[in-house]
């Protein structure tokens, strides 16, 4: 795995050596606009989150996300991911119960073209499921999907440890690959599972167990 692996938990707030995650702010507007905004990212997050037309749209979701995090628990949440050096906002992370049953948890990072090809996508979606893993609610498992094509997505899903287990259509009305997330191989560095190596062993996504993540992946 290429993402540093030290991730420190205070409240909200989630660091690790080069990102800070923090709760989202209406004054993010403009910076999340450059990210959601953006025709690059939003192709991949349609339709559960449509490209964001203007700095008042921006503004609206924003305090709809801001209004959602109060209504669940930690380690629940959305998050805006900025730079720890320079304060600089480049993306977005959440986890949050996946449609349509809510039940299982799904992890989902975007982020800023300009940001891309730095290893920052896998340290958020890293970052994400420590704290999740270390709540102490006996999560088992996490869950990421993402559209088949989408395969920078799919390829910080390996760097964040995950294995993908199969494709399905039951999330988004989308087919979209599933990956998995145990605790134990939150931090294994051995070889990371891919598409093509894992087709013999798919997981029975008629019905996943403790699952999470979603289509809404960018790194």
């Amino acid at each position: 795995m290429t993402a540093p692996h030290r991730v420190t938990v205070d409240g909200p707030v989630i660091q690790t050596p080069r990102l800070m995650l923090r709760p989202w702010e209406i004054t993010d507007a403009e910076a999340a606009l450059a990210i959601y905004g953006s025709r690059d990212v939003s192709r991949w997050l349609a339709p559960a989150i449509d490209a964001v037309a203007d700095l008042e749209s921006m503004r609206a979701l924003l305090d709809q996300w801001i209004t959602q995090c109060v209504s669940v628990e930690q380690p629940k949440g959305r998050w805006a991911v900025q730079l720890r050096e320079t304060n600089e906002l480049i993306g977005g992370a959440a986890l949050l119960p996946l449609p349509p049953h809510r039940v299982d948890l799904e992890i989902a990072w975007q982020l800023s073209p300009a940001a891309w090809g730095n290893g920052y996508a896998a340290e958020a979606g890293h970052a994400v499921a420590h704290q999740a893993f270390q709540a102490g609610l006996d999560i088992e498992e996490l869950f990421a999907v993402i559209r088949p094509r989408n395969r920078r997505g799919i390829a910080t899903a390996a760097r964040v440890g995950m294995e993908w287990v199969g494709e399905s259509e039951k999330y988004y009305d989308l087919r979209l690959q599933v990956f998995r997330l145990r605790q134990a191989d939150l931090d294994d560095d051995g070889p990371l599972a891919t598409i093509g190596e894992h087709r013999t062993s798919v997981h029975p996504l008629g019905r996943p167990s403790g699952s999470s993540s979603s289509a809404r992946h960018r790194s």
